[in-house]
């Protein structure tokens, strides 16, 4: 099977900042905020084409309904063609992460134990689910800012816990029992 090569890409002025996207032609394969760690890790070695011209593709159409229904505080009620590109674990975390509800949280041992028995195992690595967590290549749209630690505190969010602070928030999560930590937290 042929793999498109070609990217292209479009800018999104969120309320949280800057945002860029990638696309194959056909699906969204990288959402980032400006600045995020990790940024454009799996943007294709050549240049890719910019298309935030009048003739967007339509597949960027889409995303900018999405972001602007998500940015007005609505949950967005249809879902976007997403091909994040990584191992076959972080696809398995990737694909547990759109299964959060819009406004709640999960934690890292959550989606850890649910990954165990999926796959039949014991137990698995909250560790290793938050490093898949982190290298989410499509912030937002595969929710990985409804993470939080197993006390709930607000940890490794990629794009910084003030904007996962602010995500949260503009979907009305209850944020009573989730607190930032004083000190910085691996990802």
């Amino acid at each position: 099977m042929e793999q498109n090569t070609k990217e292209f890409v479009y800018y999104y002025l969120s309320d949280i900042g800057k945002m860029t996207l990638t696309s194959d032609g056909e699906n969204i394969t990288g959402l980032w905020l400006e600045g995020q760690k990790y940024y454009g890790d799996i943007m294709a070695v050549n240049s890719p084409e910019r298309n935030n011209k009048e003739e967007m593709l339509p597949v960027f159409k889409q995303a900018k309904r999405w972001l602007d229904m998500y940015f007005s505080g609505k949950e967005p009620d249809f879902s976007l063609p997403l091909a994040p590109k990584g191992s076959p674990f972080r696809q398995k975390v990737w694909k547990m992460l759109c299964d959060i509800p819009y406004g709640q949280v999960v934690t890292y041992g959550d989606i850890a134990k649910a990954l165990a028995k999926e796959s039949g195992k014991a137990k698995m690595s909250a560790q290793a689910v938050g490093g898949a967590v982190g290298h989410n290549p499509i912030s937002v749209m595969i929710p990985c800012h409804r993470v939080v630690g197993a006390d709930g505190s607000l940890t490794g969010y990629a794009g910084g816990i003030h904007n996962k602070v602010k995500l949260l928030e503009l979907e009305h999560a209850d944020m009573k029992s989730l607190y930032i930590p004083k000190k910085g937290t691996a990802l």
